[in-house]
């Protein structure tokens, strides 16, 4: 463990063209996935000029009146776009029914433009590449956001490559089942508390992510990320704009029959010292493989003694019923 509670691995060595630097980074990332599920990276390429531009454009537009966010609310009630209003979502429900709402709010977005065919746009593909809805201020959001979530699209590919590197399977195994993946990107504002929280009330309860590996980008603030050890101990994760956390989500733990484990994680709140002042923005992509991908088995991860845990499933079906599972009041997360 490194002193920001989750191993730091610096991925540059697997950006030289050699297997060997490939190799190097990928023991580390499987070490990390074995044993936490969790790691920070370093060396990703991601400009920081980008990464603090999207900090400022999102810190203004939560920072806004109620009223003009209310503006950016998708039309129709439950569209995973745009707004969402704060405490409209538990994610602890995922896990335990009954939880409190979280104390957060968010901005929802997806991929921008898709081809004209029937994965995107039948039946089924409307349920997933569904416009975006964008904030008439600050002006520039739209640009920012897009050209953030291409980077994460672009890193998230190569960490994946890089997994399938540590898995001992072939590089390109993931590429088929995510080259039209479902991936959203959320920003998630923590706003200052006024008052104290209910009892298990969290700015977002604990839970595991749906789908492949999650790419987070915090800010070092009160009131963070924490991950819960094989211990039962939850323990802080530091985070800074200038290293990823990583984590594997359900989907990919499936993928390994468990040999890499999607761990429950959640968002504490401040101590009560700073409760009414502090703040915190999180941009988060969460990658979802494509709807139609079947999750099953990797070859490597079982054998005899070890036989798959998991009966194969659709990525997209897996995804909605986690979905469904954190709704309050018909708002979709």
């Amino acid at each position: 463990m490194s002193h920001i509670g989750v191993p730091l691995i610096d991925i540059s060595p697997s950006y030289n063209g050699t297997m060997k630097g490939k190799r190097l980074v990928a023991e580390q990332i499987n070490a990390a996935c074995i044993d936490l599920g969790f790691f920070a990276i370093t060396g990703h390429g991601v400009p920081m000029p980008v990464i603090k531009e999207f900090r400022k454009v999102s810190h203004a537009f939560f920072e806004q009146p109620i009223t003009i966010k209310l503006k950016a609310l998708h039309p129709m009630d439950g569209t995973p776009r745009g707004y969402r209003i704060f405490a409209g979502e538990a994610l602890g429900r995922a896990t335990t029914a009954g939880k409190p709402p979280d104390l957060k709010e968010f901005y929802h977005i997806g991929p921008d433009k898709w081809p004209n065919n029937e994965y995107y746009t039948g039946k089924e593909g409307q349920k997933y590449f569904i416009p975006n809805i964008w904030p008439d201020n600050p002006a520039n959001f739209k640009s920012v956001a897009l050209a953030y979530y291409q980077l994460m699209e672009s890193l998230e590919r190569h960490l994946l490559r890089l997994s399938a590197i540590a898995l001992g399977i072939s590089e390109e195994f993931f590429d088929d089942k995510v080259d039209k993946h479902i991936s959203a990107m959320r920003i998630n504002y923590y706003p200052p508390q006024p008052k104290l929280p209910l009892e298990g009330q969290f700015r977002a309860g604990a839970h595991t992510d749906y789908g492949g590996m999650t790419i987070l980008m915090g800010e070092d603030e009160a009131g963070g990320l924490q991950v819960r050890i094989r211990s039962g101990d939850w323990v802080d994760v530091q985070t800074r704009p200038e290293y990823f956390i990583v984590n594997i989500g359900d989907l990919l733990m499936h993928w390994t029959n468990d040999v890499w484990v999607s761990n429950l994680h959640r968002v504490s709140n401040p101590p009560p010292e700073v409760a009414r002042t502090a703040h915190r923005i999180s941009i988060v992509f969460f990658h979802q493989p494509n709807y139609n991908a079947l999750i099953e088995c990797i070859p490597t991860c079982a054998n005899s003694d070890k036989p798959p845990r998991y009966p194969p499933v659709r990525s997209g079906d897996y995804r909605d019923q986690k979905y469904t599972e954190t709704l309050i009041n018909g708002a979709a997360t």
